[in-house]
């Protein structure tokens, strides 16, 4: 009789703890599962049939605990509300239990925001339902649709962080040759790579402090669905723990997770009734009267403003919709615009190198009309104030400081460009400039530093914010303005 001692982890347990089993078999019978017996540390006993593949998940679940830096795996997996890790748990746990009882914690939890909650409910539903996000095939990342919880309609669209134009499982193989045959122009220099998905919910930030009410609302949460681009040995991974859990559901208990890891990235409301930019632009001038070109006007300053603030370096005029609403005798009375893709924003500098990207909206006949007394009023005093230009800085602070590749420095960096950016801006609109005016101002950084305040008295010190402005040097090699 051998005896052999393998731990499986227990899950049970609130610390880093191990379950010991000790298995007893005849080495002559070990092929033969029906010969085994395990005899758990507290004393029981029970049949255990030890195949290969549990012992190597053994294995692994202990080196990854150990590159956990003995971070408790079982814990749920967080969700940030662009709130602290403190702030996550007061928040209620939302289970989605599976046929083996085992439970998968996604803490998909905005305690702001209901509407959106019952959102990513819903998306939730849909995806256990079978009505499963469906890849979208324009553009260079992996993006999805999602559905409601019966199918019937798409609800909003999700940006998986590692499928993004510049991540590791991004499946669209036309970014996979330009990284392959042109390595020396490969990405944005100007870009933090795999942010994208912050970049999305910062710009509906922006846009929602400042009210200009054009970015649908989106939020960082994690999504888990086969359709999904998952590496090999993820799926490997999955289906693994599913065997082992049907053939031995005690077993199965003791694993965090049965299904494909979730994965973390933006979802956006999605809109309705839209059209392109592009398409709508070709009629706009000739169907519209002075008061509805007046409505317009408005809706396309704001898009100008929130451009210019994030430093969007991907605004074309086919990730812009436009919206016509009618009133009930079928006439033409308001028009909305969405600013969607806004995923290669913030950046930690200029374009200083090959490209400029521009804006693409500074070559329409609008962005050659002076910015309009309704813009100013409704954002130049709150850019004016450099309390509120903090508090920006401050929630996009929460927002950024979520991902695990956080870097304080790189993130003043790309404060700094956007300060920059709104002093041009707040001084284009006293001066009633044009939008395309205003992108031909020398490109500013407002650097921040900590300095002592001189007015202290004795040993007591403070600190106070000093900014330091500075102007670009370098330009791009192309340049367009």
């Amino acid at each position: 009789m051998v005896e052999r001692l393998i731990s499986i982890p227990n899950d049970d347990d609130d610390n880093d703890n191990f379950q010991d089993i000790l298995v007893q078999h005849d080495d002559n019978s070990f092929p033969n599962e029906s010969n085994m017996n395990k005899k758990i540390s507290n004393g029981d006993c029970m049949m255990l049939p030890l195949p290969f593949y549990l012992m190597l998940h053994v294995f692994q679940h202990h080196l990854q605990r150990l590159l956990d830096n003995n971070n408790n795996i079982s814990s749920m997996i967080h969700s940030s509300s662009y709130g602290s890790n403190q702030d996550n748990e007061n928040q209620p746990l939302l289970r989605r239990c599976f046929d083996n009882d085992s439970i998968q914690i996604i803490n998909n939890y905005f305690p702001d925001d209901q509407e959106f909650n019952q959102l990513i409910r819903d998306v939730e539903q849909s995806i256990d339902n079978g009505f499963l996000p469906k890849r979208i095939s324009q553009g260079s990342s992996g993006s999805y649709f999602v559905k409601n919880h019966d199918g019937t309609k798409i609800i909003g669209v999700f940006k998986p962080k590692d499928e993004e134009p510049y991540g590791r499982l991004n499946p669209k193989w036309t970014k996979w040759m330009h990284k392959l045959c042109c390595p020396c122009c490969f990405g944005r220099s100007c870009l933090v790579p795999n942010q994208g998905y912050l970049s999305e919910a910062g710009a509906w930030i922006v846009d929602r402090k400042l009210q200009l009410n054009i970015v649908p609302k989106t939020r960082i949460v994690k999504l888990a669905s086969v359709t999904f681009n998952y590496s090999a040995i993820d799926r490997a991974k999955s289906r693994t723990k599913k065997n082992v859990t049907e053939r031995f559901p005690k077993v199965g208990r003791h694993f965090n997770r049965i299904g494909l890891p979730p994965k973390v990235g933006s979802l956006q409301k999605y809109v309705e009734n839209y059209e392109d930019a592009c398409i709508w632009l070709r009629k706009a001038e000739t169907l519209l009267d002075e008061n509805l070109l007046e409505i317009f006007q408005l809706e396309f300053e704001k898009l100008v403003v929130l451009d210019y603030i994030i430093r969007n370096t991907d605004r074309g005029n086919d990730n812009w919709l436009v919206k016509q609403e009618y009133n009930d005798d079928g006439e033409l009375n308001f028009i909305k615009i969405a600013a969607i893709d806004n995923g290669l924003a913030f950046p930690f500098k200029h374009p200083d190198e090959w490209r400029a990207y521009p804006y693409y909206w500074a070559w329409l006949s609008f962005a050659k009309k002076p910015f309009s007394d309704n813009i100013c009023r409704l954002v130049l005093q709150q850019l004016s104030d450099m309390n509120f230009v903090q508090e920006l800085c401050d929630e996009l602070f929460n927002l950024f400081s979520s991902d695990k590749g956080f870097d304080r420095n790189i993130f003043e960096k790309q404060m700094s460009v956007m300060r920059g950016q709104i002093l041009n801006l707040t001084q284009a609109l006293k001066d009633q400039k044009t939008p395309q005016q205003l992108i031909q101002m020398p490109a500013i950084i407002m650097e921040k530093s900590r300095m002592p305040n001189a007015g202290g008295k004795g040993r007591l010190r403070t600190m106070k914010d000093n900014f330091t402005q500075s102007f670009q040097r370098k330009t791009p090699f192309f340049s367009w303005f």
